[in-house]
């Protein structure tokens, strides 16, 4: 991922390619092409979002529609770290009748995008708008000019092969910054109508600063460091084990009579974590004793 300014500073902009990212998650949640596509541009999307948080912030994107795919969440933080899911991750439709992915029709087109952004003050900023589309990028835009009152273009997209694997995925928003002159703001309108789709980019080997300079080319782009985006999700054993001792003892001792065993798995990665009855016994033992850690 890699920042810019353009236009004396009336324009910012940041792009992203995301290939692996997708593949990884289109892997750990054994999505279809087009659920893989929806998860995909959601992760970029974040990604996006989160360019230029800093450490400790991060921001969590939220897409609940009516259609089959049910809500999609992703989350970006400031190493770039990337993870996210969505409920029915198998769901799948036909082909457009422009033989393009129905991501629209999965997410649906009612519903609301919601936008949490944590930049470590005491209360996290969120946001909403409605659906304009269930396709991310337009509905990501509509959040960009509603909540926050800045135009911005967004280009979402990732590219699935037959076989599922994900070819080529990346992201570029543009943005005019407060203060911009409505040449500028007109300008930026029409490039985005002549960019190529971001998926043709990828896929034809553009690295995210050559995508930049693609959509700011003419505006003399100023770029930043170039920083590392992927897959990553912060569940551990131990976080496992703390979130079953907030179920309390009475809870833990019907599961180990129950079942004989705790397992949960990880929404956001698809890791699943097995305890066995001999270790849920000492989940308790510690309630018992009062040596369970406060939550």
């Amino acid at each position: 991922m890699i920042r810019g300014t353009a236009a004396d500073e009336q324009i910012r902009a940041v792009a992203t390619v995301t290939t692996q990212t997708v593949e990884d998650a289109r892997i750990r949640h054994t999505a279809s092409a087009t659920a893989t596509a929806a998860i995909g541009r959601s992760l970029t999307g974040a990604a996006l979002l989160g360019a230029g948080l800093k450490d400790g912030g991060s921001v969590l994107l939220r897409v609940l529609g009516d259609g089959p795919i049910g809500a999609i969440v992703a989350q970006a933080d400031a190493q770039g770290r990337l993870r996210g899911y969505a409920v029915n991750p198998q769901a799948d439709l036909p082909v457009t009748p422009a033989h393009k992915l129905d991501v629209g029709g999965l997410v649906g087109k009612q519903g609301t995008l919601h936008v949490t952004r944590d930049v470590g003050l005491r209360t996290p900023y969120h946001g909403s708008v409605p659906l304009v589309s269930g396709e991310i990028a337009e509905d990501l835009a509509a959040y960009l000019v509603r909540s926050e009152q800045v135009p911005s273009v967004v280009a979402l997209g990732v590219l699935v092969g037959p076989d599922l694997h994900v070819i080529a995925a990346g992201g570029l928003c543009v943005q005019a910054l407060p203060g911009a002159s409505a040449g500028v703001v007109a300008d930026l309108e029409a490039r985005a109508l002549r960019m190529p789709p971001i998926t043709q980019l990828v896929a034809n080997g553009h690295t995210p600063e050559q995508i930049l300079a693609t959509a700011l080319g003419g505006w003399e782009p100023a770029f930043g460091e170039v920083s590392r985006v992927r897959f990553h999700c912060g569940c551990t054993r131990q976080r496992v084990e703390e979130m079953l001792l907030t179920l309390g003892r009475t809870e833990l001792e019907a599961l180990l009579a129950q079942e004989g065993r705790a397992e949960v798995t990880c929404r956001f990665c698809g890791d699943r974590y097995v305890l066995s009855g001999n270790e849920l016994e000492g989940l308790i033992a510690k309630l018992r004793s009062g040596t369970a850690p406060l939550m």
